[in-house]
């Protein structure tokens, strides 16, 4: 989040707490030290993951239906072995213009959520949107992802369907795709399971969303020797939009409502429609080729260390001698 928009929440609290007469002083001291330090105190960093996974943040299909101009035509099936209903996709108009969107979608009531395996997808999920990503490129139409998961689902049935094939397969062909990608993460980004669906031209966060390698419980009962830890472990993980901002990883912050997304699903969704536009119009007269290889050199520039007797260099173009 940026200075000022840290300090238009700030004033916006201020009135309605002198509004309702109303002790706001914890939120606001949260505030101040973000304001003046610009980094998460673990109780801020679990704060975000809170947020994240709160159950009544807007998902995929709340947004896709305020956003869209008409009817949302969902597709199913990755023609291979099934339905699943973890990861959702089809194509909208938005702004007068056709767009595929492909999301993680969680439920909201245990029946829900079980219908939705609480957003992990299967082998089957990440192959229907690499088919509706392909689809879409055929057509010359924009994807647009949205993330929301903790993690590609790890059970026996998914394994044996290759479910860690399916996701390298989508982040091989994702990265040379000749369509403009945008990827938002609106709750939860967890590990592979979001990166199968996260490889664009452009990414962004909302600003009470996190990203990680691993949960804080898992970072903390593994690496930390003690699951109670997971506050601690959230902070070091460097999970949230301001983080992984600074670090270069996404391209921006959208603002949520204050309070976090789940009070506002139309207000939420009119920031990243704005967002959807905004980069559209950059990125619709970019040729294929420029696509891919802005894509592509994304990508191979993360994960940057310094080293005195050598230039900047991504990991993977160490790796692999990249000039």
């Amino acid at each position: 989040m940026k200075q000022d928009e840290i300090e238009r929440k700030i004033e916006e609290l201020k009135r309605i707490a002198q509004q309702r007469s109303v002790d706001i002083s914890q939120d606001l001291s949260r505030l101040q030290e973000k304001l003046t330090t610009g980094q998460n105190s673990p109780a801020e960093a679990w704060r975000k993951v809170e947020l994240a996974r709160n159950s009544e943040r807007p998902t995929t299909l709340d947004l896709v239906d305020r956003m869209s101009d008409g009817e949302f035509l969902e597709f199913h099936g990755d023609r291979c072995f099934g339905e699943d209903q973890a990861i959702v996709g089809g194509i909208a108009r938005i702004g007068g213009r056709m767009v595929t969107f492909i999301g993680h979608q969680k439920g909201r009531t245990m029946k829900e959520n079980i219908r939705r395996n609480y957003g992990m997808g299967h082998p089957e999920g990440y192959r229907k949107a690499l088919r509706l990503a392909q689809q879409a490129e055929k057509f010359h139409r924009p994807i647009i992802t949205f993330i929301d998961t903790a993690g590609a689902y790890p059970g026996l049935g998914s394994e044996e369907r290759s479910v860690g094939e399916a996701i390298a397969r989508n982040l091989k062909v994702f990265s040379t795709l000749k369509v403009p990608i945008i990827c938002f993460i609106i709750g939860e980004g967890g590990s592979g399971g979001a990166l199968g669906i996260g490889v664009g031209n452009e990414v962004y966060m909302l600003e009470n969303t996190v990203y990680s390698v691993i949960s804080p419980e898992g970072c903390a009962s593994i690496l930390l020797r003690d699951a109670s830890r997971a506050q601690e472990a959230a902070a070091l993980l460097k999970m949230t939009a301001v983080d992984l901002l600074q670090f270069g990883i996404i391209d921006g912050i959208l603002s949520e409502p204050l309070g976090g997304a789940q009070m506002d699903y139309a207000a939420t969704a009119a920031v990243i429609q704005q967002q959807i536009q905004e980069s559209l119009s950059r990125l619709m007269s970019k040729s294929p080729d420029q696509l891919i290889r802005e894509r592509v050199n994304k990508i191979m520039s993360m994960g940057r260390f310094v080293d005195e007797a050598a230039p900047k260099q991504g990991f993977l173009q160490r790796l692999f001698s990249i000039k």
